[in-house]
């Protein structure tokens, strides 16, 4: 009788262990499946020279030369506890992580956008601009350095996967704008520095983009994908082999034909948003709140930048469930690069004794994930 009432007292408690149990459960449903592009990306490296997608593949080829099935999901596992970790601690120090800052925790590290989606996509590497962003939150801004580490971490998502330039990197421009440029100013020095960020960053985009594709016939880079496979047999992993030589225009036809049923999903995705209206409530009173008028602007302006991103891969490649989802990602981490400018008044958080806003959170605590292409 005693637990049903500290149950009833405070849900939000309940809905943290519910959404456990549903991560499992959406971790046993992936590891049933065969794991098609995030096992032929750990078979890629540069056997034939710089290569676009191949910098993880690279890495493991450094370690072993055969290439078991079950390390996608080590690896992947890894990176996704590495991210929960790191979110912990993030969240912890931005928000504090007692019981009024449980339904906000429950509206980001439960949300389906988010860590329950990144286990369905076990493999796939968005999860690591998102670690690597939550590193940059993590850190000192306090020098030029700063700048530089950014820079790295935005080369190395971009040799993971080129679209990492839209998804993640005006995310950590961003970060990077916020948090150091508003804070030490604009001087000769940082300005130089940023241009040279930008420039590598897009140079070796178009490098990745254009002169990343493997030159081989196809059938023998399929033959040195299959010597890497511990078990060779397993030919059906190879089948999306060809994305190493399709062109970009292939890749906007192939979106564009699929664009009059993927669309269909657009209105779930709003649904799927609208179900956040307490966290994006919070989130717009924490930039009503700022200091300055100049950092408000700032801060609206990364977002439209960020999400035009986001509008420009939707165009170009098809996995919807995806874009959205890391979208939602990258709000929740700018929500937090708020949270850490100067403010006018202390903004009350999310409330955890609304009875609409706990409807919200048992709804976002049992939606399991998004998905990769279309809802669910």
């Amino acid at each position: 009788m005693n637990l049903n009432w500290r149950v009833w007292e405070n849900p939000w408690r309940l809905m943290l262990v519910v959404n456990a149990a549903v991560m499992l459960g959406v971790l046993l449903h992936k590891i049933a499946l065969p794991p098609y592009v995030p096992y032929i990306h750990l078979l890629v490296d540069y056997h034939y020279g710089f290569t676009k997608r191949a910098l993880i593949g690279a890495i493991v080829a450094l370690f072993t030369d055969k290439v078991p099935v079950w390390l996608v999901f080590a690896l992947a596992g890894a990176i996704w506890l590495i991210t929960l970790g790191l979110f912990l601690k993030l969240f912890r120090r931005t928000f504090g992580l007692g019981d009024a800052q449980l339904p906000l925790f429950v509206f980001t590290a439960g949300s389906p956008f988010f860590l329950k989606n990144f286990m369905h996509t076990l493999g796939h590497f968005d999860i690591y601009g998102c670690a690597l962003a939550i590193i940059l939150l993590l850190i000192p801004a306090r020098s030029i350095a700063y700048v530089i580490v950014a820079t790295l971490f935005s080369i190395v998502l971009i040799l993971i996967h080129h679209i990492n330039l839209l998804m993640y990197v005006p995310t950590i421009a961003a970060i990077v704008l916020l948090r150091f440029y508003l804070v030490h100013g604009v001087t000769q020095r940082n300005v130089a520095v940023g241009i040279g960020a930008l420039a590598a960053v897009g140079i070796l985009f178009l490098v990745a983009q254009f002169a990343g594709t493997v030159d081989v016939p196809y059938d023998e880079f399929l033959r040195h994908l299959r010597s890497r496979m511990a078990d060779a047999s397993r030919t059906d992993l190879l089948a999306f082999g060809y994305i190493w030589y399709q062109p970009l225009s292939k890749e906007i036809a192939d979106t564009w034909t699929r664009m009059p049923s993927n669309i269909l999903g657009v209105p779930v995705f709003g649904l799927l948003i609208w179900l956040h209206t307490p966290l994006w409530r919070y989130f717009a009173r924490l930039i009503g709140a700022l200091a300055i008028e100049l950092h408000r602007r700032i801060v609206l302006s990364a977002i439209i930048m960020i999400s035009a991103g986001y509008l420009v891969m939707f165009v170009i490649v098809f996995d919807y469930s995806r874009w959205i989802s890391n979208w939602a990602v990258c709000m929740f981490l700018i929500l937090h690069v708020v949270k850490m400018l100067p403010s006018s008044k202390d903004v009350p958080l999310i409330p955890s004794d609304d009875r609409g806003t706990t409807m919200f959170g048992w709804v976002v605590t049992l939606i399991p994930r998004v998905g990769v292409v279309r809802p669910f």
